[in-house]
């Protein structure tokens, strides 16, 4: 079995449109300024309408909290794939949208409750206190399904899938990987180390998650159900966000590289150790069945057969 990729640019397509609109760099950049341009302008409705202040209704903070986050990333990404790439959006549209939703949201669970069942185990994470009746949409909406749109648009939908069609996989699962990271540099209580610990445990494992089963979808609901889970279930910060509201309110015991400090668990050596184990078994799993892209797949187009519907429209901008 080889690698078949989403996209491949048309060697027939006149130079000036291989270079400036579809060569993977070109569509990198041009995502971005959509994104930006599209993000700007949804600020200022969301900000004329009154949406984005302090003492906004809770139901209108969660939707414009939503929609600055998943519309810019949306709309980028459908023109990307519809009116530049022409093509179906298989990566979302996989013909199993249930089994992908369950799958990602039971693995990005039960990734998060290893990773605290471990730490429970060494006696670093104790449940002292139970609430019920958490008020806990906001998370939901905005640090789980949100969070997980956006950003597996933009760092597996875009990066990881353009970079792997230019350079390979291993390429791609690096400049993912680190860029995903070091995107939460500056997130309260961050540090390099932490930054280094998504990009293991987070950003190879989501990247492997998506090279073995071309689903977005899944990459999406693993993203949010893992955000849910350590936030609003087992009460410790997320990225660096504390947890104001969780069912479960935990105390920590032990060094920061154990616990993760005041980062939350993805600065823990557990987490970090587990999504490393959990992207080599995928790696090893790809390398079975032949469907690494090796670097450079466009001198090697036996590799990487280009998708049979390439060149075709898209049936409709690409679900949420």
């Amino acid at each position: 079995m080889s690698a078949v990729l989403a996209y491949r640019t048309p060697a027939d397509a006149p130079v000036w449109r291989r270079r400036l609109l579809l060569s993977p760099l070109a569509r990198i950049v041009i995502f971005i300024v959509l994104v930006a341009a599209v993000g700007f302008l949804v600020h200022g409705l969301l900000s004329w309408l009154g949406w984005m202040s302090r003492s906004t209704p809770r139901p209108q903070a969660i939707a414009g909290a939503m929609l600055q986050t998943v519309v810019p990333t949306v709309f980028a990404y459908a023109v990307l794939v519809r009116w530049i790439e022409r093509r179906r959006a298989r990566e979302l549209a996989t013909g199993r949208p249930v089994r992908d939703l369950l799958a990602g949201l039971a693995a990005g669970a039960g990734y998060m409750a290893a990773v605290v069942g471990v730490l429970w185990l060494l006696g670093a994470y104790e449940v002292v206190d139970t609430r019920t009746g958490i008020p806990f949409a906001g998370s939901l909406l905005i640090a789980g399904v949100a969070t997980g749109i956006a950003e597996e648009i933009v760092f597996r939908g875009v990066l990881f899938r353009v970079v792997e069609e230019g350079l390979g996989t291993w390429a791609a699962l690096l400049a993912s990987a680190l860029l995903f990271g070091f995107a939460h540099i500056h997130n309260p209580g961050a540090t390099v180390w932490s930054s280094l610990a998504i990009a293991i445990e987070a950003g190879l494992l989501l990247g492997m998650v998506y090279q073995v089963t071309r689903s977005l979808l899944l990459c999406m609901a693993l993203h949010a159900a893992w955000n849910f889970t350590q936030g609003t279930v087992f009460g410790v910060a997320v990225s660096g966000l504390p947890s104001r509201n969780s069912w479960l309110v935990p105390r920590m015991h032990g060094p920061d590289w154990l616990t993760g400090g005041a980062f939350g668990l993805e600065a823990s050596v557990v987490a970090a150790g587990l999504g490393a184990l959990a992207a080599a078994l995928l790696v090893l799993h790809a390398a079975r069945r032949g469907t690494l892209v090796p670097w450079r797949p466009r001198s090697l187009p036996a590799a990487a057969p280009a998708a049979p519907d390439n060149g075709l429209p898209v049936l409709g901008t690409p679900p949420c």
